[in-house]
């Protein structure tokens, strides 16, 4: 009898224990994920300020960074999502941004399979989700593909804080997006918002995306103030204008398939809109036409070229406008789903001329910067060749 008691009191527990959680409610179903990409390169340049350069350059097929995404579901088609991501340097193992942990993306919110989804957060744009994906920064990437300095934001150069944004869900192949940022300045609310909307339109063999962004200056400084919720790439193309009031795009894009071959066009219109505290008079305008076909040969090797032209106006007393044309080619050669080998090419010609540094009266010669790769080593001369060949490894 002695020996029975302990098991008699088991079968108990774990009778006990089962009808306890057959009584309780099911436990949401979560997940987190981490992943990234590590993409270094061996680059050269034909002129960085005067000189070649024989360098190690990462994040050039794809940016390297790391994050992590969570997803809870919540029942009824609705999920709690968040995702932190930051971009770091493969070469030196620094943080890409000084200061920021999750540099790339921080936001939280919710998700409806119905209704869409709303996030909070440091966030990249509808403009650039939404149209970024049809342009030759996506198809070539944007170190030696997005158009010059990445003057119209169709790479990841902008990126915006304290943004809300809503994507709706996909309506027989159109989706829409618009995003509010909060500026948080007592007393004047609008100083230092963002404003940005999309829509994307996909059907069989046809893409179509339009999308409108403008970055307003927080306008406590004679530069672009960095309590403003807006941060963008700055080069040679616009380091006169950084002083605008306020910054805006236009874009509209559009692709066509034909069996391994994508054809697609591109048309940006981006104003740096001059105010009180800018250091330039009349609003500088930046017009950038663009083409580029992707052809995939078989489903490991593809290649992509690209063009674009664009144009400055003649303002702030400058009587010869700047001009940009750029070609750019890229070859990638799939080793796996994850593991990619490239090669990118890219040439850029400058004429004209542009405001320097110090706005205002600083007319200096338009100055050649390949994609966004070389945004604070501008070539010397007219022209500026950049190479690289390299790997990519996504996790």
């Amino acid at each position: 009898m002695e020996r029975t008691q302990p098991r008699r009191r088991l079968s108990k527990m774990l009778f006990a224990a089962g009808a306890t959680l057959v009584a309780s409610p099911a436990f949401a179903q979560s997940s987190v994920t981490l992943y990234g990409i590590a993409d270094n390169s061996i680059a050269y340049a034909n002129n960085q300020k005067g000189h070649s350069d024989w360098y190690l350059r990462q994040g050039n097929l794809y940016a390297s960074k790391f994050g992590l995404r969570g997803n809870e579901d919540l029942g009824g088609g609705t999920s709690a999502i968040f995702d932190l991501q930051a971009g770091y340097d493969l070469n030196s193992g620094a943080a890409s941004s000084s200061g920021l942990l999750f540099n790339r993306q921080a936001f939280v919110g919710l998700q409806n399979q119905t209704y869409g989804t709303f996030t909070m957060g440091r966030q990249y744009t509808p403009y650039f989700l939404l149209v970024g994906p049809l342009a030759s920064s996506n198809w070539l990437t944007g170190a030696t593909g997005a158009h010059p300095g990445d003057i119209d934001g169709l790479d990841t150069t902008i990126r915006i804080n304290n943004a809300l944004v809503y994507t709706s869900p996909t309506w027989y192949g159109l989706q829409a997006s618009a995003m509010y940022a909060l500026g948080g300045i007592a007393g004047s609310t609008g100083k230092g918002q963002t404003l940005s909307g999309a829509l994307h339109y996909s059907n069989g063999p046809v893409g179509l995306a339009a999308g409108y962004l403008r970055i307003d200056n927080a306008g406590s400084t004679t530069g672009f103030d960095p309590a403003s919720t807006g941060s963008f790439g700055t080069s040679t193309l616009n380091q006169g204008y950084i002083s605008a009031r306020a910054i805006q795009h236009i874009a509209v894009a559009g692709d066509y398939t034909i069996g391994s071959l994508m054809l697609g066009l591109t048309y940006t219109n981006v104003e740096y809109m001059a105010g009180g505290r800018s250091i330039f008079a009349d609003t500088a305008v930046f017009n950038t036409y663009g083409a580029l076909g992707v052809y995939r040969f078989t489903p490991a090797f593809d290649i992509a070229g690209a063009f674009s032209y664009t144009l400055a106006s003649k303002a702030n007393g400058i009587s010869s406008a700047a001009r940009y044309q750029q070609y750019s080619l890229k070859q990638s050669y799939h080793l796996s789903k994850r593991t990619t080998l490239y090669a990118l090419e890219a040439w850029q010609h400058a004429t004209g001329q542009t405001l320097g540094a110090q706005g205002a009266g600083d007319i200096v010669n338009a100055a050649p910067v390949v994609g966004d790769s070389q945004n604070s080593t501008p070539s010397s001369t007219s022209s500026q060749f950049v190479g690289m060949l390299g790997i990519a490894v996504a996790f």
